[in-house]
């Protein structure tokens, strides 16, 4: 494959590293009492005079600051100079490299403008001084310190940003260089990557979960001069590999105190103080010089099928999705509504980093925090006490509240419980035959006021309009349940490598079971489609990555020569340009005979057809025939998220249904039962009976004793099958299938 030659300009120095003061550890309210007061109304004035001075608006007055206001003007008026329309152009300009990626983090591309995506580029500085201008005083930010709301404005964001980057560029932040994050969602980690980005860096999130290994790994990559963590357990990780880390200077921590003292190791209120040693204008000067078409932000993928590859993402990707692709998906700018979302998954992944941290900032949202156990049970708490207008979860997340309106429902009153079946019947049936019409039959709104409407409240969505979901295929059960409850969820397409969403669905485009439309601006187009229109799906527009960090044969695998990402996703097109995933390239099972197979269909079909299954993944790559493996649908421990012994509640009905008595994993498994194993059996045959082929039946399975889990390394961070892992691990069951055949 043919690859255009990149081009990068050579890398910058560094700063000198800074003394050290007490220790001490801080919450965001005790960071903005040191700030002078009077921020918000003196940002609105100023605000105010910028635009009458560019003449955006008529009629509007310019003021002068209040007396008795000590707030330094000079971080805000340098923010609101920086983004004047002569600054824009100076940032706007955009040099002859002629290659549309690059592999090294001080490079430079070639911007995908073009007449369908002419949108002036902008830097991240830009997007954030924009929002100062139009909501300075609104609640950027919520989270709970001692059980109590607490809020951060735009105003003070935007402060708190600058300080962190001085407090960077003190400890010797070089430029291109990372500041790694390996801490649960927070404000911290807010103005920390912004303020790495202000400071030339690049922010880098790194999955909590990571063994210390998989730090080594990426902190090493990304050459990290800083990594802020937010407990002494992940402390404890970076200190246990510092000694492998060249590049690495110094180490922020937060939520917790270290254990003592120690060189390099400040709390996140010494990174403040230092911050203070740095003047406004030598911040000025590195954001003055950044430009849209440079890295500002490294995600790594998960590593399913080897070493996580840096995807490099420039200023123009941030910037240009967080406001074009979450418009494709209707998120509310504020001054029409402010958005209220939930910050709970990783923001290492790119779909909430661009959807709670970047599109935050672009339309002046209030993202509020959930607690670090919110997967463990207390989000639910979260969503009813801060009633989020949109929210969005992998699909495990979905798949959970499911389960628990299912166990809640089985142990609930008589009545009750077909009150709720009855409502969700018939709300799932007019959603199914009537998905577009606004007119509801009478028996639909009386169960959504009796019922749904309640139901609603209790998970805490009595507000929220649009419920994304991504990452992750997401079954048609699951789909159809939340239908019932009057709960459209609404799927995007995309990956690290498109700085996420490349489609979207919303309330304006929605059709059952696809992923949406491409974002306005962004192009597709299937290649090697067969018969049926399946092909690989291949993306093009402002969104596309710069490149794989120091993977210069990765970058050229996935970049075409014309510039088309190929994504290595096969799907299909409708009429419509809706468009519906199919699989995966490399998922492709062929067999020993020949025949190519999808494998997931075959293994959607399955969980469809027996709801007592979570996890099925079909085997057959250069075998004689299709088999599977199967895990049962069980509790997970509320503290630490594994999975458990015991059956849900859908599972138990489904064993009941078939004559069983079993309750757990064990009993089924261990036990072989017989009442179980035959209801799986007639099952599978059913959904060979529908298959296409021969070719494409499954002959033999199993039941594992244990579901798939991310400790037990079968998942990803973001509940992806990890397919080449699953099939080391249990090597021994499936060879068992085909030496049987042997015999």
């Amino acid at each position: 494959m043919l690859c255009p030659v990149p081009t990068s300009p050579k890398e910058e120095g560094e700063h000198p590293v800074a003394a050290r003061s007490s220790l001490e550890v801080h919450s965001p309210s005790l960071f903005l009492n040191r700030l002078p007061p009077g921020g918000p109304e003196c940002v609105r004035k100023l605000s105010l005079n910028l635009r009458y001075q560019q003449e955006v608006r008529a009629n509007v007055k310019s003021s002068s600051l209040t007396d008795g206001q000590t707030l330094s003007k000079e971080p805000l008026s340098h923010a609101l100079k920086l983004s004047t329309p002569e600054k824009v152009k100076d940032a706007q300009l955009n040099p002859p490299e002629e290659a549309l990626w690059t592999t090294r983090a001080d490079g430079r591309v070639r911007l995908r403008i073009d007449p369908i995506c002419s949108q002036t580029p902008r830097t991240v500085h830009q997007m954030f001084s924009t929002t100062l201008d139009k909501y300075g005083d609104l609640s950027a930010m919520g989270f709970k310190r001692q059980g109590t709301w607490e809020h951060i404005s735009y105003t003070q964001y935007y402060l708190l940003a600058r300080k962190a980057a001085k407090g960077f560029l003190k400890l010797g932040l070089e430029r291109a260089h990372s500041v790694a994050i390996l801490a649960f969602n927070s404000p911290e980690w807010f103005f920390s990557a912004v303020g790495a980005v202000f400071g030339g860096g690049i922010i880098t999130g790194i999955y909590t979960t990571s063994s210390p290994e998989a730090c080594q790994y990426i902190a090493y990559d990304c050459r990290a001069n800083i990594i802020v963590v937010d407990t002494q357990k992940q402390l404890e990780k970076i200190l246990k590999i510092w000694k492998h880390l060249p590049h690495l200077k110094a180490v922020v921590i937060y939520r917790e105190a270290p254990p003592m003292r120690m060189p390099s190791v400040y709390t996140m209120e010494e990174l403040m103080e230092l911050g203070n040693e740095v003047p406004e204008e030598a911040l000025d000067v590195i954001i003055n010089a950044q430009k849209p078409n440079q890295c500002c932000a490294l995600v790594y993928t998960s590593g399913t099928t080897g070493n996580p590859k840096g995807v490099m993402l420039s200023q123009d990707n941030i910037t240009w999705t967080a406001r074009y692709g979450s418009q494709a998906g209707d998120i509310q700018p504020a001054e029409i509504q402010q958005e209220v979302v939930v910050s709970y998954l990783p923001l290492s992944h790119i779909a909430a980093q661009i959807y709670d941290l970047w599109t935050g900032i672009q339309w002046g949202a209030q993202v509020c925090f959930a607690e670090p156990d919110a997967l463990k049970g207390s989000l639910v708490n979260t969503l009813r006490e801060v009633e989020p207008t949109s929210h969005m979860g992998v699909p495990r997340v979905w798949e959970k509240i499911m389960e628990q309106i299912q166990e809640v429902a089985a142990q609930s009153g008589f009545i009750w419980r077909k009150m709720l079946l009855w409502a969700m019947s018939v709300t799932l049936e007019q959603n199914l035959t009537c998905p577009s019409s606004d007119l509801k039959p009478f028996t639909t709104r009386l169960a959504d006021y009796l019922v749904l409407a309640k139901v609603r409240q209790a998970l805490g969505f009595a507000k929220c309009q649009k419920n994304f979901y991504g990452a992750a295929p997401m079954t048609a059960e699951t789909q159809h349940f939340f239908l019932g409850l009057n709960i459209r969820l609404y799927a995007g397409y995309g990956l690290s490598e498109t700085s996420g969403p490349h489609f979207m669905s919303s309330p304006y485009n929605y059709r059952l079971y696809s992923s949406g439309k491409v974002v306005p601006g962004c192009q597709v187009k299937l290649v090697n489609e067969d018969e049926e229109g399946i092909g690989e799906i291949c993306l093009w527009g402002r969104t596309i990555f710069m490149g794989y960090l120091n993977m210069e044969d990765k970058t050229c695998e996935a970049i075409d020569a014309e510039g088309w990402l190929h994504t290595g996703d096969t799907g299909r097109l409708d009429a419509d340009g809706f468009l519906y995933i199919t699989g995966r390239l490399k998922e492709l099972i062929i067999t020993a005979g020949g025949e190519n197979v999808p494998p997931v269909p075959i293994e959607e079909a399955v969980k469809t057809e027996l709801p007592i299954i979570r996890n099925a993944m079909l085997i057959g790559d250069q075998r004689k025939f299709l088999s599977m493996l199967l895990t049962l649908k069980c509790t997970l421990d509320p503290d630490t998220f594994e999975p458990t012994d015991n059956l849900t509640e859908q599972a138990v009905e489904f064993c009941q249904r078939v004559g069983s008595k079993a309750t757990t994993v064990s009993e089924v498994v261990g036990k072989k039962d017989e009442a179980v194993y035959q209801a799986i059996e007639e099952g599978i045959q059913r959904v060979n009976m529908n298959a296409a082929a021969r070719p494409y039946h499954i002959q033999k399975w199993a039941i594992l004793e244990k579901d798939f889990s991310i400790s037990g390394g079968e998942l990803g961070p973001t509940m992806k099958l990890k397919r080449l892992a699953v099939l080391e691990k249990y090597k021994d069951v499936i060879d068992s299938f085909y030496q049987e055949q042997k015999k």
